[in-house]
């Protein structure tokens, strides 16, 4: 049976835009006593336009297959369902198979991508314009592997990604392809095997509020066998804007480069990285917290970024450094429970500087930050910026009735 809903207008209104066929989204649930048992069986029926609700608080293991319709919305609801690929993959690729374009996923929880070619993924992005928001994919061979489209924009927010890779190197919690333009934020990507937290091709990529990290070995949601290489890789190059994110590297990585931008076909006249506002933390013994190649000729913009740790703080000599803070050893509040709120230090609080508007037109001052676990928010407004992904909030005295300062 199909639902009827109205898509978020009265119906006269819809009628007004609209044939009733393309005005109406039917909504398809999914779950035990529902109309599909499960999810794949509801993608089948599903035509473009339509809503998937999956109940949530439960497995649904095996459940893979092509998702062909656009314009789709599919989202757990009462709680988030888990699909385990069970041993099972579609087409060879991963879980999900998503051709249809103007996809859009809400809470869901993936796991268990496992292909022949060792490159499965949670999903397997070939059509345009995907959504992924509030949702968990772990300990698949990729978490998101997308094709090439530079007419397709990706947007990622409030995700977690955790434990993905294969342990060859090739395989990532993150895969974008050559696309138009990325936006992730909000999301949490931790302990990748052998791979990055986040590779990504874009054109244009927009990495707002995140965290980058690997955990300490037996901490929940850790594995024995993180060590991440790249914290964050763009290497293509293009245009970045890389605001407000807390980058750690761990003690043990394949690569000691945190952030590489740039590093395999990087040199455009357009190459622009902004890194502004972030903090990094590197437990390893030594190191390159930016590392930006010979090849790409523009300078980057880094400013009012912390750098905790040894190392250098980047390879390319001839980046605009601004109003950044570099010590072995940063003073945060916990450390040991990743509160990377800086106790107050002269050199950190206050000391940032403006960063202005990249010539795109894009504001380049942070006005949110990263809040765990894989949310947001907002900046505390100060009169002066602090340096760091986190700003201490002003602490305002009031005075009794009647007295003056």
């Amino acid at each position: 049976m199909r639902t009827l809903q109205l898509a978020g207008a009265p119906l006269a209104a819809l009628l007004c835009l609209a044939p009733l066929s393309t005005a109406l989204a039917a909504v398809l649930a999914v779950g035990p006593g529902k109309t599909y048992a499960r999810p794949c069986a509801a993608i089948a029926a599903a035509r473009a336009g339509d809503i998937i609700e999956i109940e949530g608080n439960t497995t649904y293991i095996g459940d893979v297959c092509y998702i062909a319709p656009s314009n789709l919305t599919i989202r757990g609801v009462r709680g988030r369902p888990k699909i385990d690929a069970g041993g099972k993959n579609a087409q060879g690729k991963g879980v999900y198979v998503v051709g249809g374009s103007n996809v859009t996923v809400e809470n869901v929880e993936i796991y268990g991508a496992k292909v022949p070619d060792r490159n499965g993924a949670a999903f397997r992005v070939e059509g345009a314009n995907f959504t992924l928001r509030n949702s968990f994919l772990h300990d698949n061979e990729n978490g998101i592997l997308s094709g090439a489209n530079l007419n397709s924009q990706m947007l990622l927010e409030n995700n977690e990604f955790g434990r993905n890779g294969d342990g060859s190197g090739m395989t990532h919690s993150i895969y974008i392809g050559a696309i138009g333009s990325l936006v992730f934020r909000y999301n949490y990507s931790h302990d990748a095997y052998i791979g990055h937290n986040l590779k990504s091709r874009a054109k244009t990529n927009t990495v707002l509020y995140n965290r980058f990290s690997t955990l300490r070995p037996g901490e929940t949601g850790s594995t024995s066998v993180g060590k991440p290489s790249y914290e964050v890789d763009l290497p293509n190059g293009g245009i970045a804007y890389v605001i407000g994110n807390v980058i750690q590297q761990p003690a043990a990585y394949e690569n000691s480069a945190m952030l590489s931008f740039g590093a395999e076909a990087g040199g455009g006249a357009d190459d622009a990285l902004y890194l502004i506002n972030n903090t990094f933390v590197n437990d390893g013994a030594n190191g390159v917290f930016v590392s930006v190649p010979s090849r790409v000729k523009n300078a980057a913009l880094i400013q009012n970024n912390l750098f905790s740790g040894k190392g250098t703080l980047t390879n390319q000599t001839f980046a605009v450094l601004k109003t950044n803070y570099k010590a072995d050893s940063v003073a945060f509040v916990n450390r040991a429970a990743y509160d990377l709120h800086p106790v107050a230090n002269a050199q950190i609080v206050g000391a940032g500087s403006e960063p202005g508007v990249a010539p795109s037109g894009v504001a380049l001052r942070p006005v949110m930050e990263y809040k765990h676990v894989a949310g947001s928010q907002a900046r505390p407004v100060g009169a002066k910026l602090d340096i760091g992904a986190y700003q201490n909030p002003v602490v305002l005295t009031v005075l009794p009735a009647g007295t003056r300062p």
